[in-house]
């Protein structure tokens, strides 16, 4: 059976001026407030799609990561990534990016290297991004 996850947001006014508030049904976070300039200049206090987007593609990453290695007989003591993903005005959203450090005791750096090009390209979210961006990653390993 698949997993279902849903978000509501009420829009009120055009695409310049207008504001809008966005709830998701798990509860896990407040409301919050999204509008354009919040998407396009990145105001204080407000989030945009672009920034929701990089916050699931991390989770993500991260999880399949995980996995990778532990299939591969190395479990993390720990994975940090942080993933940026550019949004042009009129363009769309252009890439998403991840760096990440972890800590995999009896694992080298290419091997760390080929599991995050792995995890990038298959965990879930980049799957349904593939095709439509570019999806890079840098990975470290810690000593």
């Amino acid at each position: 059976m698949a997993a279902e996850s849903k978000a509501t947001t009420v829009w009120q006014g055009d695409l310049p001026s207008g504001r809008g508030t966005t709830t998701v049904a798990s509860g896990v976070f407040p409301e919050f407030e999204v509008s354009w300039p919040a998407r396009t200049e990145r105001t204080s206090g407000t989030t945009s799609p672009e920034e929701l987007l990089a916050a699931a593609h991390s989770a993500c990453f991260c999880m399949a990561l995980s996995n990778v290695l532990a299939q591969g007989g190395n479990t993390a003591e720990q994975i940090e990534a942080s993933t940026a993903v550019s949004f042009v005005p009129g363009e769309g959203v252009k890439s998403s990016s991840f760096t990440v450090r972890g800590r995999v005791p009896g694992l080298d750096q290419d091997g760390f290297e080929q599991a995050a090009r792995d995890a990038s390209e298959n965990c879930p979210i980049s799957q349904a991004l593939k095709g439509n961006i570019e999806i890079s990653v840098e990975a470290n390993l810690d000593g």
